[in-house]
């Protein structure tokens, strides 16, 4: 999976923070008793460095971390500042997070992003990843000091990160009704959705759209990475040809919106996050004109549900100010 990384944040940290949940092909970690375990166990240690961190502010908003300069951690280290106060994170699990970073050099402020909406896309946490390393299996609220070492690419830095809450893998909004002439849809119980196609009748003309889910958070707008789950059918047939929710037991995807066809990047973009949208796309804005096989999907009638779950907007990442 591809994503856009962070304008002035060091490869070797924010980069594979957001590279750590959404990579490609990567299933969905269940929360077995070992798995779960394994998270807790994967948090870095204290250090004298990430000890020595002082940071004033509230957790949930942006912080001002002040540490003696030039400070050269050998290693990942990380301190808790507070342990949270909300519910358990689990393995496979995608969170919101936001953070400070810093310099470790000069004491600088690099960038503080994630505490507005549309900054960062939601994370999936493992064992594995730096995000895990970085929270382990703390509670919603938690916040820490990470300091990062000097690589052959990339400065020392610190980071002050906060762990916002759980993100859920299907689509939250308050459910609205569809127009009478669209495509049925039903939920599975883990919320991946049946689409029925009308019998007899013929498909419309030009790309129609309808929210069955009205979300709250962020609007997405055009070249912003959307984090989403869809299934795709035929119109001619009614048939699956994709589906997330048939892959890695159902996980998210992210790309930019201007990386789809036409019809579907215009089913994403004004909509908000939280939010299902049906979408039945035409030729002309789908696949192209021909002739109707197996093989691909030129000349069909295509038709989505898709669930926005997180948005970050094309110019997050900015160096702070």
């Amino acid at each position: 999976m591809r994503f856009r990384p962070l304008a002035a944040l060091s490869a070797a940290a924010v980069a594979a923070l957001l590279l750590a949940g959404c990579a490609s092909g990567q299933g969905t970690a269940q929360p077995t008793g070992t798995a779960a375990a394994d998270l807790c166990a994967a948090q870095a240690a204290p250090g004298a460095a990430s000890d020595s961190v002082t940071v004033d502010g509230e957790v949930g908003k942006p912080s001002k971390a002040t540490f003696k300069t030039p400070l050269e951690p050998k290693n990942l280290q990380v301190t808790v500042l507070d342990e949270g106060k909300g519910e358990s994170v689990k393995p496979g699990q995608f969170v919101s997070y936001a953070m400070s970073a810093y310099n470790a050099k000069s004491g600088d402020e690099l960038a503080t992003v994630g505490y507005k909406e549309g900054e960062f896309l939601p994370s999936q946490l493992s064992a594995s990843t730096v995000l895990g390393q970085v929270f382990g299996c703390g509670k919603v609220g938690k916040r820490v000091v990470a300091t990062f070492p000097a690589t052959d690419t990339a400065q020392a830095e610190v980071y002050v990160l906060d762990l916002l809450g759980t993100v859920p893998t299907a689509a939250w909004g308050t459910p609205q009704d569809a127009p009478a002439d669209f495509p049925k849809v039903a939920l599975e119980k883990n919320g991946a959705p049946k689409i029925t196609i009308p019998k007899g009748e013929d498909p419309p003309t030009a790309t129609k759209i309808a929210t069955l889910k009205k979300g709250d958070g962020y609007t997405v707008k055009k070249g912003d990475y959307a984090l989403i789950q869809y299934t795709g059918v035929r119109w001619s047939n009614g048939k699956t040809f994709d589906s997330t929710w048939e892959k890695g037991g159902g996980t998210p995807i992210a790309y930019p919106t201007t990386q789809y066809v036409p019809g579907f990047q215009k089913a994403l973009e004004g909509q908000t996050v939280g939010s299902q949208v049906l979408v039945v796309i035409p030729p002309a804005e789908g696949y192209g004109e021909g002739k109707i096989n197996e093989a691909d999907l030129k000349g069909e009638t295509i038709v989505f549900v898709v669930d926005i779950l997180g948005a970050q907007s094309a110019t997050a990442g900015s160096p702070a100010e």
